[in-house]
């Protein structure tokens, strides 16, 4: 869509982890202008989820569907260029965005089955709890660590 990244983000942070018609009442009263376009992509991706369930034979539940994630991602930028004083140009940049928005299946009591539809079952590798999370966090090296080395000072003027 032609709109920068950051104003799509707006629109998004309001519809993130809401069943799916709260978030579609939530577009229709945005006054932003990319919420018309947002609110096009979820009635798309509902379509969708509802496509799998009939046609593929996927057990999708589309009443308990929820918004699991939603990104605004740089697109190509267009660069342009506005006439400037005294025959010079200014450049500038039209941003685009890649709006994605996937969907997932909240059970009975409110607590996420964590199905992405669309996704095959086997698909999600799980990550690890208890022991193999702690020797998985000791293989790796750790980020950001710095050396305990004096720095040189340097004698200077005034």
């Amino acid at each position: 869509m032609r709109v920068s990244p950051q104003k799509a983000r707006l629109v998004l942070d309001l519809i993130k982890g809401r069943r799916v018609e709260d978030a579609l009442n939530t577009l229709v009263f945005t006054k932003k202008r990319v919420a018309a376009t947002v609110e096009k992509l979820l009635r798309s991706a509902v379509e969708n989820a509802n496509y799998l369930s009939s046609e593929k034979g996927i057990d999708v539940d589309v009443d308990s569907l929820y918004v699991k994630r939603a990104v605004a991602n740089d697109g190509p930028r267009l660069k342009r260029i506005r006439p400037a004083p005294m025959g010079r140009a200014f450049r500038y940049v039209r941003r685009i965005s890649h709006i994605e928005i996937e969907l997932a299946e909240r059970g009975k009591k409110g607590e996420s089955l964590a199905t992405v539809v669309g996704e095959p079952r086997g698909a999600a590798t799980p990550r690890p709890t208890g022991k193999a999370r702690t020797k998985a966090r000791l293989r790796r090296p750790a980020a950001g660590k710095k050396d305990n080395k004096p720095k040189k000072k340097f004698a200077g003027t005034r």
